[in-house]
């Protein structure tokens, strides 16, 4: 399989038709047949890396109408990034041609609501919650409803985050095409870019 590298633009493009077929209900499906899964056995070249919330109400590729191969996927509570996950995020911009990384958080989620409490939840959830504070924090100064605010804003620190990171992310923003942003997924389907 030949590395077909997407524009980060055109990344963006396709993510945006595919929600659109998923709100109005005409989900095409692609590439979840024998003959794309026998291609991908000789490697895979997703067009974009979607960093998104663990929530079971939130899979990336039923929301972009995406199939196999089509996009790297990284899920955990919060969309939140520590090494483990910049790491899986340079690995599909680095070795599987990735040009476009979305930081997707979603209406209603339980992290961030539990970050914007007081309480320690025990466990290594503190661990999460801990990088989604400053989101909380900041969102209480501001206008609005304070859990939307702060569920946006954590998935615009954590794109942030993601492009200082060195030695790989930044330098393929300026180098390499390499695009970084950060999306709010409504419950009823849609998906906002925050960018």
């Amino acid at each position: 399989m030949s590395i077909t590298v997407v524009s980060a633009d055109k990344a963006l493009e396709m993510l945006k038709e595919g929600n659109e077929r998923f709100i109005n209900g005409a989900e095409t499906h692609p590439h979840i047949d024998a003959a794309r899964r026998s291609e991908l056995a000789s490697g895979q070249h997703p067009f974009a890396v979607i960093l998104s919330c663990a929530d079971s109400r939130v899979p990336p590729e039923l929301v972009f109408d995406q199939g196999l191969g089509d996009l790297f996927v990284i899920r955990v509570a919060g969309n939140v990034a520590r090494d483990k996950v910049i790491g899986s995020i340079e690995y599909a911009v680095k070795y599987l041609g990735a040009r476009l990384v979305v930081v997707m958080g979603h209406e209603a989620c339980g992290a961030v609501t539990a970050a914007m409490g007081d309480s320690d939840p025990g466990g290594h959830i503190g661990s999460i919650l801990s990088q989604i504070k400053p989101a909380a924090y900041l969102a209480r100064t501001q206008p609005g409803d304070p859990l939307k605010n702060a569920i946006q804003l954590n998935s615009k620190l954590v794109s942030e985050q993601l492009k200082d990171c060195e030695p790989i992310l930044k330098p393929a923003i300026a180098n390499e095409g390499l695009k970084i942003v950060s999306a709010h997924y409504h419950l009823d389907g849609r998906v906002e870019f925050l960018d």
